[in-house]
């Protein structure tokens, strides 16, 4: 049986998987080989890359007219700035990699090519050997090769920039560079040089650079209709309306859904059930929960300085996009973070939920408030008490919360959000909205009010909570949030609203920066808290 992949490249025989070939344009890349171009193909982790790469290493191998072979050179990461073990490192993959694709029909002998010219040639003298003996144009893949560190990186690109003139006889007609990022992006320091070498320079003959995108609607469906193929379980169509919303395509989260929901959970591995919406949302949260790999990775990514400066704007919704660099941009975006249509935001709902989580896991792990305090006896939060609790809360530990915060521009936020979080767990749901330039983070709380399972339940509380930081005079910040938060609150089809503002001015006393008010707003009434 096939299943969802959620590790490595996809095998058809054994995952459920679209046709790699379909994933790009291969009109436009046999036209680039055809040229004798040397390009990239880059994308976010876990899109697929490695598996549109090895299927092209196949139908170029079959059809005949050249001789292709893909290489990963993860392996020389671990070298760093130490050349000599890095390029043997890439060497001895070369050597493996022909091996496996092309047989016993090519030897080489990659130690001795080291020793004999050195690591700032090897490289150059391998590929002009393959190239003339391969009888075919070679047409070389390069995987992972954004992994490479400084200085072995830089010689890699510059070995083969060195080779350009001499293809297709002698050296390959075709090099394809893969990796997270474009080429362009590459900002690396090298030792040798005491100097930040860029991307562009060190490999000035790029021709092209191809991004993998994420699945479409139509995509998903076909993916999934192949488990109901193989298994008669259905899908109903407001699960697959649910997974696009989730996801927005992203291939690992579409497979990773799909693979807990009909693999892991209990009701969903019977296959005389259908898989619903509340099955999805299920296995959302336990792909949260349990920090799969993915997960991880991303959050690894939030701790760089270039991805703080992005993702920190847009949590906060304080800084204009024009005040970010446009290469701190195109690199989040490239890590598959964020899009930039129809504005600057967190690249999907799931994602827009890890963040925070991530960011402030400590935070909720420790606060020693629990749900069962701010239920109702009819089973509704009780807001009123929630918030207040958190007013005392905030003002008596933000100044030691918000210190720890590597995020200090969005902490106010981020805090409420880990307290909210750690109540809200108890069987609701926050759906959180923000971008960058917007001034604002709207949150819209989901309770369950007769059951413990939100997508089971007959009555639903919805709660809109905007929070804004005080910047102009309070009375022009309280009248500019009461009519976002009306707007909020009409789309999300609730009279329940709270506007949170946030004083930061250290001057001002805390008797001055907490109250509560109450005004009505085109005859919604709307609760104000100054914290």
């Amino acid at each position: 049986m096939r299943y969802f992949n959620t590790a490595g490249p996809v095998r058809c025989d054994e995952h459920y998987c679209l046709d790699p070939l379909k994933r790009f344009d291969l009109e436009e890349v046999l036209m680039l080989i055809e040229q004798k171009k040397y390009f990239v193909l880059h994308a976010p982790r876990q899109t697929g890359k490695t598996s549109c790469l090895l299927a092209l290493q196949e139908y170029l191998n079959k059809e005949g007219k050249y001789k292709s072979l893909y290489v990963n050179v993860e392996a020389a990461q671990g070298a760093r700035e130490n050349v000599y073990r890095g390029m043997r490192a890439i060497l001895s993959t070369i050597e493996i990699m022909i091996e496996q694709y092309w047989g016993q029909e090519i030897k080489i002998k990659g130690k001795e090519i080291l020793e004999e010219n050195g690591e700032d040639a090897a490289l150059l003298k391998i590929l002009g050997y393959l190239s003339k003996i391969a009888k075919k144009p070679v047409v070389l893949m390069l995987d992972e090769i954004d992994s490479l560190v400084g200085d072995t990186l830089i010689s890699v690109l510059r070995q083969l920039r060195s080779g350009y003139t001499l293809r297709p006889k002698a050296f390959p007609q075709s090099i394809i560079l893969c990796g997270v990022r474009d080429v362009r992006d590459y900002r690396i320091h090298s030792n040798k040089e005491k100097a930040i070498i860029t991307g562009g320079s060190a490999f000035n003959i790029k021709a092209k650079s191809l991004h993998l995108g994420d699945f479409n609607k139509k995509e998903i469906e076909i993916l999934y209709a192949q488990h109901t193929q193989e298994t008669g379980q259905k899908f109903e169509p407001e699960a697959i309306d649910y997974i696009w919303e989730l996801t927005e395509g992203q291939p690992w989260l579409v497979n990773a859904l799909g693979y807990v929901a009909c693999f892991e959970l209990k009701e969903g591995k019977d296959r005389t059930n259908k898989i619903t919406k509340a099955l999805i949302s299920e296995a959302k949260e336990k792909i949260i929960l349990d920090r799969y790999t993915h997960i991880d990775q991303l959050a690894d990514k939030l701790k760089e300085e270039r991805v703080k400066r992005v993702i920190e704007g847009i949590l906060s919704g304080d800084m204009n996009p024009e005040d970010l660099p446009v290469d701190d941009i195109l690199y989040v975006k490239d890590l598959g973070l964020i899009k930039n249509r129809p504005s600057l935001r967190i690249a999907n709902k799931i994602y827009q939920e890890i963040i925070p989580r991530e960011l402030t896991f400590g935070t909720q792990v420790t606060i020693t408030h629990e749900t069962w305090w701010y239920v109702k006896k009819d089973g509704r939060l009780d807001m009123d008490k929630l918030l207040k609790a958190f007013q005392e809360f905030f003002r008596e530990h933000s100044e030691i919360w918000l210190e720890k915060f590597q995020y200090k521009e969005a902490g106010p936020q981020l805090l409420l959000q880990a307290f909210l979080q750690r109540i809200i767990n108890g069987g609701g749901r926050i759906e959180r909205e923000y971008g960058l330039g917007r001034k604002r983070t709207d949150l819209l709380i989901m309770w369950p009010v007769d059951t413990d399972n939100l997508l089971k339940a007959k009555e639903v509380q919805k709660i809109v909570l905007e929070l804004k930081i005080l910047y102009k005079s309070l009375e022009k910040t309280i009248e500019e949030g009461l009519a976002q938060t009306y707007a909020y609150m009409d789309r999300c089809g609730t009279t329940e609203g709270h506007l949170i503002i946030f004083d930061r001015r250290k001057d001002i006393p805390w008797d001055e920066k907490i109250f509560k008010q109450e005004k009505k707003y085109k005859g919604k009434k709307i609760k104000i808290w100054g914290m």
